[in-house]
């Protein structure tokens, strides 16, 4: 039977519920079956054949059979791996180093890996508590502020849900019916320059109130260079580059130096010099990597012909007689911006290698052992997603075994750790699965009740255009953001949304983004905002929750202002994926 005020009081004890502290899979389930009963009821009919128990096995069985739901574990094996492997500390040092002398060193290297770290777990908790162990007593102990220190870990530790690869966006991507690939590529530059505006807040508040965070004592700051690199450039060059080269073509003076484990050898000159091109090879493979994809790749793939008489399914007729449409390639704007974007990387290179101290090099070898093999696997696991290579779930099978090696391979993965992260993994796999199920049974009581119809003609009869409507869509979920973790928003209220989204004409996938980033501020809102309690939980007695939270607040605004601007220009969003697949 249809009712929609009971389906409106569904919907709203439902927040009761869970804010009340219930678990949500499990209330959405039991109130699902409580207003289900009651929909489907009979008196002709024992209660035992109530309907409600059907659509309960067939709602279990469609998120059984899901397929998109495959990468969820995988991901989060990924994660957890990474996390039990302890992967992070060297880490954060060599970046710490890296940017000793820019102002808030410490908090701009704390952003930079949590951002990193987030990417590769994806695990918003993990990389708080983590980073709070790791990063938040040094910010304190140089005389950070408290809101500083505490923001950013918070702020930063909740990119990972957003920059794929994601849960989340696997989770948005069940509910809604939309490719997992071109939500990956639709988050992808909104993440990154989310990211960037925290960077730049957090430099201007450095810059103009320089007592928030002061500079670090020359031993934070100094980096631990090998005596037989000194010896090496005063027998040579100071230009560590000009003095390995000179050493690799003349290596006698180089072998009589003396190293911790003996004498230098021509294999250890030889992978340093490898080391110290490291920026260049990067640089270089960029840019040759963007030329190929962008110039050459189209023009094979237009090259190869299809056989004489077979004409492509789906393709239109032929109007007229003429010569086959030929790729005119990219447009002249396109090498006008790689020339500039090639000079500035060649100007940048060549005055970075002309000051190529010793100290530079054992921050580039840092930076090499601690950050690229997980930027590989990283950049890998993206690759071939984004380019089509793999689908979503080989994609999250390959970091996982990625992960495992990374972590093998830096001898930080022990039996025990191995059985917590794959434990951790089947929990947060069951929690996932259960929250589907209870919310397809959920959603399909509510619109028999005609909720959904009900709430439906509400927003049509307020008559408003495409962009209110996304307006307030977007105002309600970040209310909802208050007491709500993302979970409970994506499962219980986008479905709500979604299918109002034909009606106004809106891009889902649009529409989908700019959910992801409103929830950064479920993360960072109290009361719920679990980073708080999540860093809290690591912290020294004296920081306050309280600190924690007027930390945290400067970052919603920031994620309100990257919302604006996703409104203002919706291609930061659709360009990427429109490019690559299509619009």
């Amino acid at each position: 039977m249809s009712d929609p005020a009971l389906g409106l009081t569904m919907l709203m004890l439902i927040v009761v519920v869970i804010v009340m502290g219930f678990p949500t899979a499990f209330t959405l389930m039991g109130l699902g079956m409580f207003f289900g009963f009651y929909a489907f009821y009979n008196p002709a009919e024992h209660w035992i054949d109530n309907r409600v128990f059907d659509l309960m096995v067939q709602r279990t069985y469609g998120a059984m059979t899901n397929d998109v739901l495959i990468s969820i574990p995988l991901f989060v094996l990924m994660g957890y791996v990474m996390e039990r492997g302890a992967l992070v500390d060297k880490m954060f040092y060599s970046i710490q180093l890296s940017f000793r002398r820019v102002p808030a060193s410490l908090a701009i290297a704390t952003l930079i890996v949590c951002t990193f770290w987030g990417i590769a777990s994806g695990l918003v908790g993990a990389v708080v508590v983590l980073m709070g162990v790791i990063a938040f007593n040094p910010m304190l102990r140089a005389g950070y502020d408290v809101k500083l220190a505490s923001g950013v870990i918070t702020a930063g530790g909740t990119l990972g849900i957003l920059i794929p690869p994601s849960v989340m966006i696997i989770v948005y991507a069940a509910v809604a019916g939309q490719s997992v690939v071109k939500l990956y590529a639709a988050a992808m530059f909104p993440g990154f320059f989310l990211a960037f505006l925290y960077l730049v807040y957090i430099l201007g508040w450095a810059t103009i109130s320089p007592k928030i965070a002061p500079p670090l004592p020359e031993n934070q700051t100094k980096v631990p260079v090998p005596a037989w690199m000194r010896s090496l450039q005063t027998v040579y060059s100071g230009n560590m580059l000009v003095g390995l080269l000179s050493a690799l073509f003349s290596p006698s003076r180089a072998m009589a130096l003396e190293t911790e484990n003996g004498r230098l050898t021509y294999w250890e000159l030889f992978k340093n010099f490898c080391a110290a091109l490291v920026p260049l090879a990067l640089t270089a493979l960029t840019l040759l990597l963007v030329w190929w994809y962008v110039v050459i790749h189209p023009q094979a793939s237009a090259d190869v012909e299809a056989p004489e008489g077979l004409e492509q399914l789906g393709a239109p007729a032929v109007e007229e007689l003429g010569a086959p449409a030929v790729d005119a390639g990219p447009v002249t704007s396109f090498y006008a911006t790689f020339g500039i974007i090639a000079a500035l990387a060649a100007v940048v290179l060549v005055r970075y290698y002309r000051n190529m101290t010793a100290e530079r090099l054992e921050v580039v070898k840092l930076l090499v052992s601690s950050v690229m093999p997980l930027a590989i696997l990283t950049v890998v696991v993206l690759g071939v997603i984004l380019f089509g290579i793999t689908t979503a779930t080989e994609s999250a099978a390959v970091g996982a075994a990625g992960a495992f090696l990374l972590a093998l391979q830096a001898r930080t993965l022990d039996w025990k750790r191995i059985k917590e992260a794959v434990f951790l993994t089947a929990k947060t796999t069951a929690m996932v699965c259960w929250l589907f199920v209870g919310s397809a049974l959920f959603s399909a009581v509510f619109a028999i009740l005609g909720g959904q119809a009900l709430l439906e003609q509400w927003v049509l009869a307020l008559d408003l255009t495409p962009v209110q409507f996304m307006i307030l869509s977007q105002a309600i979920i970040f209310i909802l953001g208050w007491p709500l973790e993302w979970t409970e928003i994506i499962i219980i209220f986008v479905p709500i949304f979604l299918p109002m989204l034909t009606h106004f004409d809106i891009d889902p996938v649009l529409w989908g983004v700019l959910v992801f980033v409103n929830l950064q501020a479920a993360f960072l809102s109290p009361p719920v905002a679990m980073s708080a309690y999540y860093l809290k939980g690591v912290s020294p007695p004296h920081v306050t929750l309280n600190q924690i939270f007027a930390g945290m607040m400067p970052y919603m605004l920031i994620v309100i202002l990257c919302m604006i601007l996703m409104y203002i220009w919706p291609g930061m969003a659709l360009w990427l994926p429109n490019y690559l697949y299509g619009s």
